[in-house]
């Protein structure tokens, strides 16, 4: 296996001492409170960057013809740097030299990303591979595997979720034979020289210092991307820092811009050099197709070299718009339609449009193909919306029949009667799958075999089918171009469209991915331009505090909470953006000393005299376009001046206005100032290539899909525009007749023209309505602030510098050394901010929180009730231990304890009303007033909190449920009980699970045997074997 690796620019460092040798936690000093001073900064070096060339059969994809024989020439790059400690003895990766017998042997050559990878592992040096999804990053993890089994060394595997991980066993397994798995649910073979685990197993074995932790060599981080996630995303970072600086790492990510940013992290915790290879390769070119709502036309408008075609795109914006059936120059073009727009996805003809798209990947042979869906419920309509088609043959029916009844074989007859299960074999015969988390694990599973097996043509899926699960396709479908991220409805980040679109192309089997992105009318040029075209996700820092992390940091000696701050992520990208902060300070402050001012005092006065009455001007303006006193002006015809930031549109003609309706889903409009509840229609002169938006509800700003002012000497391009009355600036007493149809271009132009004579006739300016006389706006503050202004302008005219022909020239001078003092205040705050440990505040509010709720004692030691909150990581940790140290407990039944603790593990949305009996109502109660003690202290030690919140998160609709399961009830019963989607009703009982046998570990810690007993016998109770809830995986 060789490689030719360019010489890198940058000789070898020879060290002024031997090496530094590796420090482990435990030899860290052991003084909590002292701030360890700031280690070096890594130095980058070795930074090289290869282009490999390729010729692909040309392909016509889904449109048109190729000429037979032709060729296409792909390039792709790999890049390569390393960040090293200051002063290491590093040598050139191009200068290594390859052991004669490699720790694992491929029968195909390694990519070059591939090689240069390995031999940072020969090395014995941490390597972060970042690709493409299927571009063969798993090479990479397998031979540091192997590289360990031969050294006798322990190596741990890690990924973010469990299924992934018990793939990742199966494949592992299959390859080495001595490997374990870890999940929580499941341990299989500990002591296996490779353990495959979630990284919440391995942050919990370091916490508790196991032993296992002596002997580790390699861990390999999976998906590393992952830690990005908002609520799990801090637990990669935890147990990063807490690892020994003796393992070396292997972390796979898909493509992150950031990577070097993050090697440098790894560089400065461990004091260990780390590599990154960077590579863009795609085994599989993928052509981008835009498919509008509604239309009959697909467009490639992103090619397998990358290349944004414009002129296609612009079809296909153009054909969205007129199956809409709206001009881009009327706004109102829609209004009166009955019925609902064409929204691809959401209604009959948006299925039709998904039914069209499948038949014509299957005349081109471009299936099978997952076609993603944001919604559980819209995966369903779209399946269930197929049923007519058959994909499969009947001999390919008889082996999903097959498959599917070995699979649930081990679950009791009721269980597989239940109508998930009923309902899905008839769609999976038909080569029609479903996946998403409200299905059953068991069922998600048997769809995932099928789908390897090539037996799904058409899959819909949610964005998690994406995540880790090597199961492409040789086409991709978005339904739609925006999400619900939990807290509002976005357009899909440029990122998550690379990740999920990476699924298209199978290595070895397809010639081309196709990604079909299907648009509606709600998709702005910009947007798609920018998702398509866009760079992936940055990696992140998602760190913030816990209970629990707090309380294990005191535990363990030689650390401490402050010791995670200082060494997270989150404060190194803080900081990483010091020494340019300063660069820039130093630039602005000498800036300052060589600025000299004419008349610098007159010109200060006339200044401040300035900025007063722009202030007052401002206040004038927000009454005057109230909409009391605006709206019976917004007469068709009526000139008004439109501005919005430093976007000056000058005078327009008003057609009419209307109230803004809100987003869909969404409240009404309450919160929103009255200044933003209407929409104006005016004709304005525009740049061209501006179109006006069809939703209503878009409206934020006056600039909707890029429309701008048009540029002086250009020629008149009037478009009628939606803004908000927020952006008219100025009302004329001027009013014009207006054409009655303002779609066609003469009628606009015609408009524009009648506009030119106005500005003709007033050359002194356009007059304004009188605000007092005309609006009839007779508050004593208005009439105030009016006098105001004028005794301003007096003293204006008064000044020496009025007339003066310096003045433009004086005032702009100092208007920017003005601006550049405000410059120098912001960048000594963050510079300041930046030194300051970020979430240090929040730490001491924490703290107070423990010590006034006698978690830790006044000198920060952990106390018993602490320790007891130690063991608990799946829900809320002070609550918990609350309810045991009150002895809420202690009175209730296994099967109530059960009921009580499913409020911490279910937080999804639920419409059901429910009413609990008394036997379950009473300890909810206590819960919830101990849920307001905790939120009390916390606001009191100055935690910011929303009590109520706070309260109504431990959610009650799984009490009864829960109750009615630990006494016998059946999966089918329970179901009934709730709508929530079954595999979600799993996930919740597979959580109570783990949470039963933490709290069973949290009485044993006190010494409180008979709860301890309690909890494993609720344990019992809910874990029922071989019933859909706890059966076993199919991957083990």
């Amino acid at each position: 296996m060789s490689v030719n690796v360019p010489e890198s620019s940058s000789a070898p460092r020879k060290r002024k001492d031997a090496p530094i040798a590796p420090v482990t936690i435990d030899q860290e000093p052991s003084g909590k409170k002292q701030r360890l001073e700031e280690p070096e900064h890594p130095e980058v070096l070795d930074d090289f960057e290869t282009e490999a060339k390729r010729e692909v059969a040309a392909s016509a994809g889904l449109q048109g013809s190729v000429e037979e024989g032709a060729k296409l020439e792909l390039r792709h790059q790999v890049r390569h740097q390393v960040a090293v400690p200051p002063g290491y003895n590093y040598v050139s990766i191009s200068e290594h030299v390859p052991p004669a017998k490699p720790d694992r042997e491929y029968k195909f050559e390694l990519d070059p990303f591939q090689k240069v990878s390995v031999y940072a592992i020969q090395r014995n040096e941490s390597v972060l591979v970042s690709a493409h999804t299927s571009a063969g990053k798993t090479v990479v993890a397998e031979y540091a595997i192997a590289q360990c089994l031969n050294r006798k060394q322990r190596v741990i595997y890690t990924s973010p979720i469990k299924a992934l991980s018990n793939q990742k066993y199966r494949d592992m397994l299959a390859l080495f034979g001595d490997v374990g798995l870890m999940t929580g649910d499941v341990t299989i073979n500990p002591s296996a020289t490779c353990l495959v685990m979630t990284t919440e197993i391995l942050r919990s074995m370091l916490y508790r210092g196991s032993e296992v932790m002596r002997e580790v060599a390699w861990v390999i981080f999976d998906e590393v991307h992952y830690m990005r996630d908002k609520e799990r995303g801090v637990v990669w970072e935890e147990t990063i820092i807490l690892l020994p600086h003796t393992v070396r790492y292997v972390f796979l990510s898909a493509t992150i811009p950031n990577a070097m940013q993050f090697a440098e992290w790894i560089c400065k915790s461990h004091d260990q050099p780390c590599h990154i290879v960077y590579t863009d390769f795609r085994p599989t070119p993928l052509q981008h197709y835009l498919f509008p709502a509604g239309g009959e036309g697909i467009y490639l408008v992103v090619n397998e070299k990358g290349e944004f075609k414009e002129d296609n795109f612009a079809k296909a914006m153009g054909q969205l718009q007129a199956s809409s059936g709206e001009d881009p120059a009327d706004a109102h073009s829609g209004k009166g339609r009955k019925g609902k727009s064409k929204k691809g996805g959401q209604d009959k003809k948006g299925s039709s449009d998904i039914a069209r798209i499948v038949r014509k990947i299957f005349n081109g042979n471009f299936h099978p193909v997952i076609v993603f869906s944001f919604s559980k419920r819209d995966c369903e309509a779209h399946a269930l919306s197929l049923t007519k088609y058959e994909f499969n043959n009947q001999d390919e029916q008889n082996q999903v029949q097959e498959i599917f009844t070995n699979a649930i074989g081990a679950l009791s007859e009721e269980d597989r009667q239940l109508p998930q299960i009923t309902n899905l074999l008839p769609l999976l015969r038909r080569g029609i799958g479903v996946h998403h988390s409200g299905l059953l694990p068991i069922l998600k599973e048997v769809i995932e075999i099928i789908f390897q097996e090539g037996l799904i043509k058409v899959l819909f899926a949610t964005e998690t089918f994406s995540i880790g699960l090597n199961m492409p396709a040789k086409t991709v479908v978005f339904t739609g171009t925006t999400k619900f991220d939990g807290k509002e409805q976005r357009n899909l980040s440029s990122g998550e469209y690379i990740q999920m679109s990476g699924r298209a192309g199978r290595r070895g089997l397809d010639d081309r991915g196709v990604v079909i992105l299907m648009c509606d009318e709600k998709l702005e040029p910009t947007s798609a331009k920018e998702m398509i075209k866009g760079q992936a996700d940055r990696l992140d820092s998602a760190f913030h505090l816990g209970y629990n992390m707090i309380m294990n940091l005191m535990k363990v000696e030689g650390i401490s909470p402050e010791y995670m701050l200082e060494r997270c992520f989150f404060q190194f990208q803080s900081s990483a953006g010091i020494p340019q902060l300063e660069k820039d300070l130093q630039k602005e402050e000498e800036t300052q000393r060589k600025t000299v001012i004419q008349d610098e005092v007159l010109v200060a006065q006339y200044y401040e005299i300035r900025q007063q009455l722009d202030q007052l001007a401002e206040d004038m303006r927000a009454v005057i376009t109230h909409p009391s006193f605006a709206l019976p002006f917004m007469q068709p015809g009526r000139l008004v001046r439109v501005k919005y930031k430093d976007l000056d549109f000058g005078w327009g003609a008003v057609l009419t206005f209307q109230k803004r309706l809100p987003p869909k889903n969404q409240p009404m409009l309450g919160d929103v100032p009255p200044h933003e509840q209407y929409v104006v229609d005016v004709l304005l002169n525009c740049a061209p290539g501006g179109s006006t938006p069809r939703d209503r509800s878009a409206i934020t700003t006056i600039t909707p899909n890029g429309v701008l002012p048009c540029p002086k000497d250009s020629k008149p391009n009037p478009l009628v525009v939606p803004v908000l009355l927020a952006c008219i600036q100025s009302i004329s007493h001027v009013r014009i007749v207006l054409p009655k149809d303002l779609r066609p271009d003469s009628s606009r132009l015609s408009a524009w023209k009648t506009m030119g004579e106005v500005h003709k006739r007033f050359s002194a300016g356009i007059p304004l309505l009188d605000p007092i006389e005309s609006q009839n706006i007779k508050d004593e503050k208005f009439i105030e602030l009016v006098r105001k202004i004028a005794a301003l302008e007096d003293r204006l005219k008064g000044s020496p510098l009025h007339n003066d022909p310096r003045l433009p020239q004086l005032f702009t001078q100092y208007s920017e050394k003005r601006d550049g003092q405000d410059r120098i205040r912001s960048l000594k705050r963050r510079i300041q901010s930046t030194h300051d440990v970020l979430q240090m505040e929040e730490l001491k509010a924490r703290k107070r929180v423990l010590r006034r709720l006698n978690f830790t004692t006044a000198a920060d030691i952990v106390d018993t009730k602490g320790r007891v909150a130690c063991e608990i990581s799946t829900g809320d940790e002070l609550l918990l231990t609350e309810l045991i140290f009150n002895g809420t407990f202690n009175t209730l039944e296994p099967e109530e304890c059960c009921a009580l603790l499913s409020c911490f593990v279910f937080d999804e949305k639920s419409e059901q009303q429910t009413k609990l009996k008394e036997e379950l109502a009473t300890p909810l109660r206590v819960l919830q007033e101990l849920a307001r003690r905790i939120a009390k202290v916390s606001k009191e030690s100055k935690l910011p909190i929303d009590e109520d919140k706070y309260v109504q998160s431990f959610k009650v609709e799984l009490m009864e449920a829960v109750l009615s399961w630990c006494k016998g009830a059946s999966f089918s019963d329970i179901c009934k009980q709730t709508d929530t989607f079954e595999g979600s009703l799993i996930r919740v009982f597979r959580r109570l699970g783990e949470l039963l046998r933490q709290m069973a570990m949290a009485a044993k810690v006190i010494g409180n045997g008979e709860l301890e007993k309690k909890f494993e016998k609720a344990s019992e109770m809910l874990e029922r074997p071989n019933t859909v809830i706890f059966c076993s995986s199919l991957y083990l």
